[in-house]
């Protein structure tokens, strides 16, 4: 499956404020990077792949359209998937984005 150019719109839009950010086509879906570090991606299975703080994982799992990142059959930690109806208002979008770009400016810059 493709990933949503529409949300990827919506994010590189959103995205503005974070300052240098780059787009690089992975997993599928078109990641964007800040400091060379993925933060978010429009999801080659739909919805928002999303970087958040590792020890925040479990408790943004219960959280109403936010599912586990598992890759190679193991789930991510400090990754979530957000499903199109959690990120359907700029509003809810821009608070993911916001969280993901918090957690990589805690990163050390990649060159």
């Amino acid at each position: 499956m493709a990933y949503d150019a529409a949300l990827a719109d919506r994010i590189r839009d959103l995205m503005e404020t974070e300052g240098v950010v780059t787009e690089k086509r992975m997993f599928g879906g078109l990641a964007f990077l800040v400091q060379g570090h993925m933060a978010v991606a429009a999801s080659g299975n739909g919805g928002l792949m999303t970087r958040v703080a590792p020890d925040d994982t479990d408790a943004l799992l219960v959280l109403p359209h936010v599912q586990p990142m598992v890759m190679s059959g193991r789930q991510a930690r400090g990754w979530v998937r957000v499903t199109a109806e959690g990120i359907g208002t700029d509003e809810q979008l821009q608070e993911w984005i916001d969280r993901a770009a918090d957690v990589v400016r805690t990163l050390p810059p990649k060159s």
